[in-house]
Order: structure tokens, then C-alpha cells, then sequence
């Protein structure tokens, strides 16, 4: 009986009804601190490590956005671009308030030329730090300046 259950459970696990994470018993705080440790070893640099805790994290519960964010992260730092849009715009879906997430959408988005839609990215970094405190908001304003010099410029250089 007990086989049954298990295999009852891994069905529902793959067929995305219910998250693994439960089936393990990891609360949403042990989740957290994967992720602390997952953003420190890509802060350090010990890349390996961080996508697999990010990885992980993206198993146990695809709803979760730190799986999501810290992957889009590691796709933009090695410009693999759709893999970063795409989990970056899942973790925005889950999680509307971070400005880093937004930062690094836009940031994949104009690497991808895609102007209108990275402008609007940061622009929405913009809007969750009005105060200007947070260094990745502060990044999202800096090309957002940019990329308005950038495009005075083409219109300078067109009339003339």
C-alpha cells in the first residue's frame, strides 16, 4: 500500500498538482534561506552552486519566485536571454514588488533589443524604489538615462 501512495504522489508531483516542496515538508522559510544561500554563492561568484540551489528551488515549488529569480539571473549573467525572459518575467508574476527582478528583465529585455518592453521593465523598478535606495532600481534608472541620450542622439543625427 505504502508503494501505491508514493507513486500516487510522484504522479501528482509530475502532472503539477501538488509541489514537491510539501511532500518533503520544507516550509516557506527553509525555501527562504535556499535562496539566501543560493543569491550569496552567486554573489561570490561560485556559480555551479547557486544554480543548483536555484535550480532546486525551482523544483520544489515552481510557484515559488526565488527559483525563478535566481535563474534568470544566472541566464543573463551568460547571456542565454530567452531563458532569462522567460524566469524573469515568471518571477515578476510572482512576486510583483522586487525592483532586482525587474532590473535584470529589463536589462535581458534591451540585450534582446526589445526597447518598448525593457523601458516599461524599468520603469516598473523605478516605481517600487521612488526614494532611490536600491542599487538595482538605481542600475534600471542609470540605462533608462541611457538609453533616452541614446535615443536624442538618433533623433539628432536623423534631422540633421
Amino acid at each position: 500500500m505504502a508503494d501505491r501512495s508514493i507513486s500516487a504522489k510522484l504522479r501528482n508531483i509530475l502532472a503539477g498538482k501538488e509541489k514537491l516542496a510539501l511532500n518533503l515538508e520544507m516550509s516557506k522559510n527553509q525555501l527562504a534561506a535556499l535562496a539566501a544561500l543560493g543569491f550569496r554563492f552567486y554573489e561570490q561568484g561560485n556559480l555551479r552552486d547557486a544554480r543548483t540551489l536555484f535550480e532546486w528551488l525551482a523544483v520544489l515549488d515552481p510557484n515559488l519566485y526565488f527559483g525563478h529569480a535566481g535563474l534568470g539571473a544566472m541566464a543573463l549573467r551568460n547571456e542565454k536571454l530567452d531563458d532569462a525572459v522567460r524566469h524573469l518575467k515568471r518571477a515578476a508574476e510572482l512576486k510583483t514588488q522586487d525592483p532586482a527582478v525587474y532590473a535584470n528583465l529589463g536589462e535581458a529585455l534591451l540585450r534582446q533589443a526589445n526597447f518598448a518592453e525593457a523601458a516599461t521593465a524599468f520603469e516598473q523598478a523605478l516605481k517600487l524604489d521612488p526614494a532611490g535606495r536600491n542599487p538595482s532600481a538605481n542600475r534600471a534608472r542609470a540605462i533608462l538615462q541611457g538609453m533616452s541620450y541614446a535615443a536624442s542622439q538618433m533623433k539628432s543625427e536623423s534631422a540633421a
